[in-house]
């Protein structure tokens, strides 16, 4: 009997984990390899997991819309108005705005827009304008850069070149030297989005773990042979106590003995995560070009700073107008052409205005009086 206490007490404890081993449910941000079309469901993630890039990226799209057509024909302008304002888009859209707004999407997240011109049965016109999905489609340069045709893969996996090639619409997003392919707007991101979501993600489950309290109820001096027994009556009748309180009774927890009961996770320290997160949003911000005022972020400590930010944005949608002034053109001149116009048009751009209006009408005042004063001074003279 002696060897046997001896033996017993001498055991090890078994180690116990109690850990999750999870992860945040944006795990595929960490060690990423960017590989043409597998990069773009890395950049869709990075856009669903921080809300700031999305919201950026939704308010360059809104703010590059407003698109005016000038046909050279006056015969084809309230046509051209027309088919611009009603032309379907798919999934119960129309006009050629909500299809610009797809299209942008597609290239300011993945580098790269790919359209289709659907012309009418008749052959009279366009009937649909069409946002195809980039990862399905590929590009195969020619002897010169200015030769290239898209290609896609077919039922059996088989790459195969699209016909109609000139009913295609396809526009890079600042491509690189030797790649057509373009570049998104999110390829600087991922890094640092990854350590923001995971900085979001242990603020989770730290509040997960200390802000709903838990408690440690500890039993000492209890008699070896009574131990296991007095741990369930005080593990019950806390319990007890705790549910009497979620039904909104009130009711005492009493015990003899020497009992200490603790809140789990109540004297731990929780790491400053304003300076780190400010940090990494900073980055982020700059990349997309928007000011931090236009995303709830109030980083700017004067008037004037938020003024100039706003005039460097316009310039920003400016460019990005740029890079879609080539489809609409390519989209109206064929509808001209199936309608037997002269299919000469402008583009022209609603004004992006940012400014107060308040602060507008005072400098038009401002204009006026000085006018005023101006024209007195010359009748004087």
């Amino acid at each position: 009997m002696g060897l046997l206490r001896r033996k017993q007490a001498g055991r090890a404890a078994a180690a116990a984990q109690l850990r999750d081993a999870g992860r945040h449910p944006f795990a595929m941000l960490d060690g990423y390899v960017p590989l043409l079309s597998g990069e773009t469901a890395l950049y869709r993630a990075i856009r669903e997991g921080v809300p700031v890039i999305d919201a950026a990226i939704d308010k360059l799209i809104r703010l590059s819309g407003g698109v005016i057509v000038r046909c050279k024909d006056r015969r084809a302008q309230e046509g051209m108005e027309r088919f611009l304002r009603t032309v379907p888009t798919g999934r119960g859209r129309r006009g050629i705005q909500s299809f610009l707004d797809g299209y942008l999407d597609s290239m300011l997240v993945t580098g790269r827009a790919v359209g289709e011109m659907v012309p009418a049965a008749d052959g009279r016109g366009v009937a649909a304008l069409l946002c195809a999905d980039v990862g399905r489609v590929e590009i195969k340069e020619g002897d010169s850069p200015l030769d290239f045709t898209l290609w896609a893969r077919d039922s059996d996996g088989k790459l195969r070149e699209l016909p109609r090639q000139e009913l295609l619409l396809f526009t890079p997003f600042q491509p690189e030297t030797g790649s057509p392919y373009g570049v998104s707007l999110l390829r600087s991101m991922p890094f640092l989005a990854e350590i923001l979501i995971k900085i979001f993600d242990a603020i989770g489950k730290n509040w997960e773990r200390t802000g709903n309290v838990r408690f440690a109820v500890v039993c000492k001096g209890a008699e070896a042979g009574l131990a296991e027994e007095r741990c369930r009556q005080v593990a019950r009748e806390w319990s007890a106590a705790m549910q009497a309180g979620r039904d909104g009774a009130v009711r005492d927890f009493v015990c003899a003995g020497d009992v200490e009961i603790k809140a789990i996770g109540a004297d731990n320290q929780v790491l400053d995560s304003e300076v780190p997160v400010r940090q990494i949003l900073e980055q982020l911000v700059a990349k997309t070009g928007i000011p931090p005022f236009l995303l709830g972020l109030s980083w700017s400590s004067t008037e004037r700073m938020s003024s100039q930010q706003a005039d460097i944005l316009t310039s920003e949608i400016a460019a990005i107008r740029r890079s879609l002034e080539p489809v609409v053109e390519r989209i109206c001149e064929l509808w001209l052409r199936l309608k037997g116009y002269d299919d000469r048009v402008d583009i022209d751009w609603i004004d992006v205005n940012l400014q107060d209006e308040e602060v507008e009408a005072r400098a038009a005042l401002y204009r006026a009086q000085a006018g005023a004063i101006e024209e007195e001074r010359n009748g004087d003279q």
